[in-house]
């Protein structure tokens, strides 16, 4: 994991409601990731940028810390080949540098194409089933002993319409989602008691981003909103606002986690 800074060539103002709290985040190349992981950062968090490749994470890096946000932390993690020894090394990386964790964020998602079921590869189907099922529950279950070392910790998955409520052709991504749902919920059952761990799921809804746009090349890109403007209610469930709140299936709606 790299934390090495870069020079400083700007600055913003840093909020406070992720004060001091460390904050795993996948998908943090682009997109809805890297969004989140801006806004975690804004809010004074200590982010760690995860995705498949440190090189593509750098510039992410290098405007975090340009805008004057505490410095991050790099982790790469292939979520479609690593196995489960890999997610055990990266907790056990994350422990020894910052022996906790409060905060961790399901954002990588893969979607390569539309299909129906009648056409579905069977290796794409295991692949597209690992990547956004498989990968988020090794990597929560190896991720779980620093989750309780924290006093107020949050886990949430990023959810999809098409994993509420089937649609046709989404196929084995519609078909992980859904298992999201039900991780969520029991991971949620299992820890309620704790009192300080809160697990939910969060559908941003439609947003303008590289996976929406290769699966609709016909669309306007800009005619959906940026992955920014639904930021903030993951800022949210992880700040002290979502205390309380956990095993809920929400949405974003004006910029709000509901």
């Amino acid at each position: 994991m790299s934390t090495e800074p870069s020079p400083s060539t700007a600055s913003s103002t840093t909020g406070t409601q992720l004060q001091d709290r460390v904050i795993l985040i996948t998908g943090a190349l682009e997109g809805l990731g890297r969004a989140v992981a801006l806004a975690c950062a804004a809010e004074g968090a200590t982010v760690i940028l995860s995705s498949f490749d440190q090189v593509d994470l750098e510039p992410v890096y290098d405007q975090i810390l340009e805008a004057d946000h505490p410095e991050p932390a790099i982790l790469p993690l292939n979520l479609e080949t690593a196995s489960e020894r890999d997610f055990i090394a990266a907790a056990n990386i994350i422990g020894d540098t910052f022996e906790r964790l409060d905060g961790l964020v399901h954002c990588a998602a893969s979607a390569p194409f539309l299909s129906r079921i009648d056409d579905y590869d069977a290796s794409e189907w295991e692949r597209v089933i690992r990547v956004n099922l498989n990968a988020p529950f090794m990597l929560t279950q190896a991720c779980l002993p620093l989750l309780r070392l924290a006093e107020d910790a949050a886990i949430v998955f990023t959810a999809d319409r098409v994993g509420r409520q089937g649609r046709a052709y989404w196929g084995a991504y519609a078909a992980a989602k859904f298992g999201i749902e039900g991780l969520m919920q029991v991971l949620a059952e299992e820890t309620r008691e704790s009192g300080h761990l809160r697990v939910n799921s969060l559908d941003p809804g439609i947003l303008r981003t590289a996976m929406r746009a290769n699966l609709y090349p016909g669309e306007d890109p800009n005619s959906h909103p940026d992955p920014a403007t639904v930021a903030g209610a993951y800022v949210q469930l992880l700040g002290p606002e979502g205390r309380g709140l956990t095993g809920r299936t929400l949405r974003v709606e004006n910029g709000r986690a509901c």
